[in-house]
């Protein structure tokens, strides 16, 4: 369980963000260059879109023992042993050459990642107090963009120049930041921990009311535990059995109940399973029909990280004045809107250059998408949830992208890549418009639930010293679902 404070932990903001941004570079990297290597090499989209789903299987197969994971873990024990596993699986691919260990060193970094995510998600929310959110969950995303952003431009300049082995070995010194984040940030979950200081007051005063009360201890242990449900909800975290339980009680919070939640979730999965398949014809794309170089590749696919920078800060000035939920869940459906919609356009590009442009401004709704649904988890998923609700969204996140790989590989067989792209970006947009009734009805039958308290917490609202918000895990390239990092 995370510890309370007087102020938000900045400094844990930051460390959580470069450790992100550091790893997200490398695993960006790492992917761009082993789809170089396998287009180079003559392989099809089948076999690209087989790489990307060793990456993305584990993350939807283990989500729901990830996250319970991750919520009744030390957080910190958490990211230093996978930190340090994932690096020495990195350094195992860069010297491996058979496909299918290739394909089996993916799939186990994999799940580390399906670990991670959850457990950096659930971290976040702790540093700060819930009018911060917006701001540290920019921060964090803003540290994810730039990673990004740079991953693909240096795997387009090392690919050309060293061949696979270097980016893969950078990619496994970057998961060395998982470690030194675990080891520094003062915020943690999971575990036990000690007592507080007003729990340790409070437990001497029934260790002492039990010696002098004799047989009317029973009274006075009521009096006592009276007293220390307030001490605790004045500290924040519940300790149960020396097991810290968050938010004080493990409150039965279901993805399925709770209809705006289900309703996003469901949208955004949908939509990345339409538009997802760009990952694997991308490359074929530029490569092929526009005849770009590895270089031009790279940087296109930079372009939409870098869209994602301004996209995100802008979304979290908006995301301020939003006190309705509703609104916030309309806000995620017009930015995959927009996603939707700069996939159609690229179908129309006569050079690979053009497509910067619009992966700019895909970008920029890609990064407002994250503020939105990050929010939104903030406020009604409870405290000692958030690490399942995140490895649940990105389950059906990486579901949708799953989906998206295994279509845009198959089809991709048959058809040109340009058409491909067009109807990609059609469905995308048709899906969200028949969403869209979908989010009234939502809205009402939350309203009449009692779940759609604007602006307001899915659990109690916390003391001003209390620290609570989340941060969506979920950076979704091109669609494509959460982020790998």
């Amino acid at each position: 369980m995370s510890f309370t404070t007087d102020e938000s932990r900045w400094p844990d903001v930051w460390i959580a963000a470069a450790a992100r941004g550091t790893t997200i570079c490398g695993d960006f990297l790492a992917a761009t260059a082993l789809a170089l290597a396998l287009q180079g090499a003559g392989a099809g989209g089948l076999a690209v879109s087989g790489l990307l789903l060793a990456a993305t299987l584990p993350l939807v197969v283990l989500a729901p023992l990830a996250g319970r994971l991750a919520d009744r873990t030390d957080s910190r024990t958490l990211l230093v042993t996978i930190g340090f596993g994932q690096a020495a699986i990195c350094a195992l691919l860069a010297v491996v050459e058979q496909p299918v260990l290739v394909v089996g060193l993916v799939a186990l970094l994999a799940c580390g990642l399906a670990v991670t995510q959850p457990c950096l998600a659930a971290l976040l929310p702790a540093m700060v107090r819930p009018a911060d959110l917006p701001r540290a969950s920019a921060i964090s995303q803003t540290a994810v963009s730039l990673g990004a952003l740079g991953g693909p431009v240096l795997a387009g300049l090392l690919v050309g120049q060293f061949g696979t082995r270097v980016p893969l070995l950078l990619d496994a010194v970057t998961y060395l930041a998982l470690v030194v984040a675990g080891l520094l940030l003062r915020t943690r979950r999971g575990g036990r921990r000690p007592a507080t200081a007003g729990q340790a007051a409070v437990s001497s005063k029934a260790a002492a009311s039990e010696a002098t009360a004799g047989p009317a201890a029973a009274s006075s242990k009521a009096a006592v535990s009276e007293a220390a449900a307030s001490s605790e909800a004045a500290a924040g975290p519940a300790v149960s059995g020396g097991v810290a339980t968050p938010g004080g009680t493990e409150i039965s919070w279901r993805l399925r109940r709770d209809p705006l939640m289900l309703v996003m979730v469901v949208s955004t999965a949908v939509v990345i399973a339409a538009i997802g398949g760009i990952n694997v014809i991308e490359v074929f794309f530029i490569r092929e029909t526009l005849e770009g170089s590895a270089t031009t590749y790279g940087l296109v696919s930079a372009a939409w990280m870098a869209g994602m920078l301004p996209g995100t800060w802008l979304a979290v000035r908006l995301a301020r004045r939003l006190d309705d939920d509703a609104a916030l869940v309309r806000g995620v459906l017009a930015t995959l809107a927009v996603c939707s919609l700069m996939v159609l356009l690229a179908a129309t590009v006569p050079a690979a250059g053009v497509l910067v442009p619009l992966w700019l401004v895909g970008g920029a709704a890609n990064g407002g998408e994250n503020v939105f649904a990050n929010l939104l988890t903030a406020r009604r998923v409870p405290e000692a949830m958030r690490a399942r609700a995140y490895a649940s969204y990105g389950a059906a996140v990486q579901g949708g992208s799953m989906a998206g790989f295994l279509i845009g590989g198959a089809l991709l067989a048959v058809v040109p890549p340009r058409p491909l792209i067009a109807g990609a970006g059609v469905v995308g947009l048709l899906v969200v418009l028949v969403f869209v009734p979908f989010v009234t009805r939502a809205a009402r039958r939350a309203s009449s639930a009692g779940l759609a308290t604007p602006g307001r917490p899915a659990e109690p609202e916390p003391a001003a010293g209390d620290t609570v918000g989340p941060w969506l895990s979920a950076s979704h390239a091109r669609g494509s679902g959460t982020s790998s990092s």
